[in-house]
C-alpha cells in the first residue's frame, strides 16, 4: 500500500471518527435536552443515532478489524463442545459435596483449635 493510500485512509478514518463522536455527543445531548419527551421517542432516537455511530464507527479501518474479529470469534465459539445436562449437573453435585466436606473440615478445625486456646487460656 503506497503511502498516499495511507494517508487517504488515516484522513478518512479521523473523519468517520468524528462522525461518530458527533453522533455519540447528538445521542447524549438530545436525550438531555428532550427530557420531557415520551420516553419512547428518546428511547428510539437514542437507539438511532447509536446504530449510526456504530455503523460509521465500523467504516474506519480500525472498525473493519474489529468486525473481523467479531466473526471469527463467532466461528470460534461455534468450535465449542458445551456439556451435557447430565455432565453438568455430576459436575456441579461434585463440586457441592467437595465445598460441603471442606465446610465440615474447616469448621472442625476451627473447633478444634477454639477449645485448645480457651483450654491455654483458661
Amino acid at each position: 500500500m503506497s503511502t498516499e493510500t495511507k494517508a487517504s485512509n488515516s484522513t478518512l478514518d479521523v473523519v468517520m471518527w468524528l462522525i461518530s463522536a458527533a453522533f455519540l455527543a447528538a445521542a447524549v445531548v438530545g436525550n438531555y435536552l428532550y427530557a420531557e419527551a415520551p420516553l419512547l421517542y428518546r428511547v428510539l432516537g437514542v437507539v438511532a443515532l447509536m446504530l449510526a455511530c456504530f455503523g460509521s464507527a465500523l467504516v474506519t479501518s480500525q472498525g473493519k478489524a474489529f468486525a473481523s474479529l467479531l466473526k471469527e470469534a463467532n466461528i470460534e465459539r461455534r468450535k465449542v463442545v458445551w456439556p451435557t445436562r447430565q455432565e453438568t449437573t455430576q459436575t456441579t453435585l461434585m463440586i457441592l459435596a467437595v465445598v460441603v466436606v471442606m465446610a465440615i473440615l474447616l469448621w472442625g478445625l476451627d473447633t478444634l483449635l477454639g477449645w485448645l486456646i480457651s483450654g491455654l487460656i483458661g
